[in-house]
C-alpha cells in the first residue's frame, strides 16, 4: 500500500478550509467622502468661469463620496497668479484642481516674468473645448465697418484683461497683422467689465472668444451693434459657429512672410 504524504494532506486540507470558510471584506469609505475639492480659476465673469460652474454639479455626482466642491477665483497676471498658486501651494492630495487659462502654457514657453510654475509638472485632466475662435470688433458708432477704415483710424483703444491673458495676446496679434495705426492697449478689466466699458465708450475695441460673445452678447452680432473685422481660428480654417462671423477673413491671410505664418501655426 502506498504511503500517504502528510504534507500533501495538510495542504489539501487548508485549500478545503479556504473554499468553505466565509471571507470577511471590510468596505472602504470613498476617498472623497466628507472632503472638499477646491477648483482654482482665474476668470470669475468670463466664459472660463461659466464652464467651471457648469461642470461642478457633474463632478459632485460622479466623484465617489459626493464631495463638497468650491470655486476659488484668483485673478491677475493673465492666469499666472492662479497657476502659481496651484503649483506652489496645493497639497498633492487630489483636493485641488486648476481650471486654468491656456495662456499659462504660452507664458512659460515665452519665458515671461512672474511664471513660478512648471507646465511639465502639472497633471492634465482634459479640456472642455477642442477648438477656439477669437474675433476683434469695434463699436458701431466709430464707423469702422471696413478693414480700410479700421487701418486708417489712429489710436484705437483696445480693452483687455491682464497683460498675458489670452484675449490680450490675441488683441496684440490682431493689431499687428491688421496693421493698426498706433493702437492703445487698455488692460485691467474683467471680461464683464470690458463689455461694459465697450458699451460706455471707455474703450473702442476688444478681442474676445466667439463663445463668450455669442453667450453674453449675441445681439452684438445679430443686430450689428458691433463691427466685426477678423477671426483667429484654432485649428486653422475652422469656421466660427455663426454665419456672420464665419464670413470674416482669417488673421493668417494678412501674414506677409513665412515667419509670420509660422508664428500663427505654433
Amino acid at each position: 500500500m502506498r504511503k500517504k504524504n502528510p504534507l500533501l494532506i495538510a495542504f489539501v486540507g487548508v485549500l478545503s478550509l479556504l473554499t468553505v470558510a466565509p471571507t470577511f471584506v471590510y468596505s472602504q469609505a470613498p476617498l472623497y467622502l466628507g472632503k472638499t475639492i477646491r477648483i482654482i480659476n482665474n476668470d470669475p465673469g468670463g466664459t472660463a468661469g461659466l464652464r467651471v460652474k457648469t461642470v461642478v454639479p457633474y463632478l459632485r455626482k460622479y466623484i465617489p463620496g459626493n464631495p463638497t466642491i468650491v470655486i476659488v477665483f484668483i485673478q491677475g497676471g493673465g492666469g499666472r497668479r492662479a497657476a502659481n498658486h496651484v503649483f506652489q501651494n496645493a497639497s498633492p492630495d487630489g483636493l485641488t484642481i486648476g481650471a486654468l487659462s491656456s495662456s499659462v502654457i504660452g507664458l512659460q514657453v515665452m519665458k515671461e516674468t512672474g511664471v513660478m510654475y512648471d507646465i511639465d509638472k502639472f497633471i492634465y485632466l482634459g479640456t472642455p473645448v477642442s477648438e477656439n475662435h477669437n474675433v476683434i470688433y469695434t463699436r458701431r458708432e466709430l464707423g469702422l465697418n471696413t478693414l480700410d477704415k479700421l487701418r486708417t483710424a489712429s489710436g484705437i483703444r483696445i480693452g483687455a484683461q491682464e497683460v498675458g491673458a489670452v484675449a490680450y495676446i490675441s488683441a496684440r496679434l490682431f493689431a499687428y497683422f491688421l496693421d493698426l495705426k498706433a493702437p492703445k492697449f487698455v488692460t485691467g478689466y474683467s471680461s464683464l467689465e470690458a463689455d461694459v466699458a465697450l458699451n460706455n465708450g471707455e474703450i473702442d475695441s476688444r478681442a474676445n472668444n466667439v463663445t463668450s460673445v455669442l453667450t453674453r452678447n449675441r445681439d452684438w452680432v445679430e443686430k450689428g451693434i458691433m463691427d466685426f473685422h477678423a477671426v483667429l481660428a484654432v485649428p486653422k480654417n475652422d469656421k466660427p459657429p455663426h454665419p456672420r462671423l464665419a464670413r470674416l477673413p482669417e488673421i493668417e491671410s494678412f501674414a506677409k512672410t513665412d515667419k509670420e505664418k509660422k508664428l500663427l501655426t505654433t
